[in-house]
């Protein structure tokens, strides 16, 4: 038996009392850009390293909104993978009343789990019922824009250090032959974009208002038509962005042929695996350099009932690998994400990662729409997005359906 770490030894004591046999285990996960790819891979390594098990790798090509229904899928056909990637809050409940999620409770108790996630909020995200059922792996924000330094270069104009002074820049960007606005061609990323612009032109009061006590009337109102009216000049800003996957529009700023990009810290990987450097070749700014907050959304691991105890004692070991101090350092200095602890050492992270600890060592944080909203809503705002950006649909008219979505939002 290869010699486990001793967050492992606890997870071990709840499998049986003698080791368990080597199994393979199945993960599924839709990390498949370069940056994704580097960070996964120190998981696998971590996992065959310290365990007798086997990593499978189940990579989904494409994004969450392609991978998630073919993992949902499987898991409710009786086909289940041994662990899968999803993001924390509210995409898994429907398999966890119906049962079809492993309890964790007891390997989550036996590490302290509550004592050390950071914040506890992504626990309780993982918590139905009292009982815990993911293992956090990460926090993702995507409260962050993106800044080509070559592009602005080529443009003759500063590097912008907030969101207007890069709305007066798209201009000279634009004479340059350049795009300022990278975005890429799905609901999702345009969703993503918009959720940040309510945070940096509405501000955090208003985003809780809208998005956690569900206020249709706020959302129809004049704090939200300012963000509307924003969002259709980022959709200007964007219409020469003709790539379909998010980590195609970060290659448009990172090789200098568009000026930023609205995504979340994901992104960062990109640039590593790229080689730019921040503060050198790319700028970050969180809250869009205007609100500097951070919402804790991010990816989790959950595990499907399976009938062999093979497989069963491995997923309990991954679990508690994924939370242990040495993955967490591994894995989110590769992905550009946060790590779940405040306990480990990451002063070599670059100026980016530094400043979102920061943010979140500040306290100025916010759940991410994945917690406080339904998938089914989250559904309807992708469409809805999705409809605004590749189109010339009046701000007046999406802010209109947007309101009426949030009215009946769960």
């Amino acid at each position: 038996m290869k010699t486990l770490t001793a967050s492992l030894a606890a997870a071990a004591l709840v499998c049986a009392a003698s080791p368990a046999p080597a199994a393979d285990v199945e993960v599924t996960h839709w990390w498949t850009s370069g940056g994704e790819a580097a960070a996964v891979s120190e998981l696998a390594r971590a996992f065959n390293d310290k365990t007798d098990h086997d990593w499978v790798d189940g990579a989904i090509a494409g994004s969450g909104g392609t991978a998630r229904p073919i993992i949902i899928s499987r898991i409710l056909g009786g086909d289940p993978m041994a662990a899968t990637q999803l993001n924390h809050g509210r995409q898994a409940e429907e398999l966890i009343q119906a049962g079809l999620l492993t309890d964790l409770t007891e390997v989550a108790e036996a590490e302290g789990w509550r004592d050390i996630i950071n914040p506890v909020s992504l626990l309780d995200a993982c918590t139905h019922d009292g009982r815990v059922y993911c293992a956090p792996i990460n926090i993702h924000s995507a409260q962050w824009l993106w800044l080509s330094h070559d592009a602005f270069r080529k443009a003759g104009a500063p590097v912008p250090k907030d969101w207007n002074e890069f709305v007066a820049a798209a201009p000279k960007l634009e004479r340059a032959g350049l795009v300022p606005l990278a975005m890429g061609q799905q609901g999702w990323q345009q969703n993503l974009a918009f959720g940040t612009l309510q945070i940096a032109i509405a501000g955090m009061d208003a985003w809780r208002e809208v998005n956690v006590n569900k206020n249709a009337e706020f959302a129809a109102g004049p704090d939200y038509a300012k963000v509307f009216r924003s969002a259709a000049d980022a959709r200007e800003f964007a219409r020469g962005s003709n790539v379909q996957d998010w980590n195609l529009a970060t290659n448009l700023v990172i090789t200098g042929r568009a000026g930023g990009q609205i995504m979340g810290d994901w992104a960062q990987g990109e640039f590593q695996v790229a080689g730019k450097t921040a503060g050198r070749d790319y700028t970050c700014l969180p809250g869009l350099g205007v609100n500097e907050v951070l919402d804790t959304g991010g990816d989790s691991f959950y595990f499907p009932v399976v009938d062999d105890p093979e497989i069963r004692a491995a997923q309990l070991e991954l679990a508690s690998l994924i939370v242990s101090p040495e993955v967490q350092v591994a894995f989110n200095l590769k992905k550009g994400s946060l790590p779940i602890r405040g306990d480990i050492d990451m002063s070599t992270a670059n100026d980016c990662m530094q400043r979102g600890l920061a943010i979140l060592a500040d306290g100025d944080i916010l759940p991410t729409g994945d917690i406080a909203l339904s998938p089914d809503t989250q559904t309807q705002l992708e469409d809805l997005m999705a409809e605004f950006w590749s189109s010339d649909m009046s701000a007046e008219d999406a802010q209109s359906r947007y309101a009426a979505i949030i009215s009946r939002a769960d």
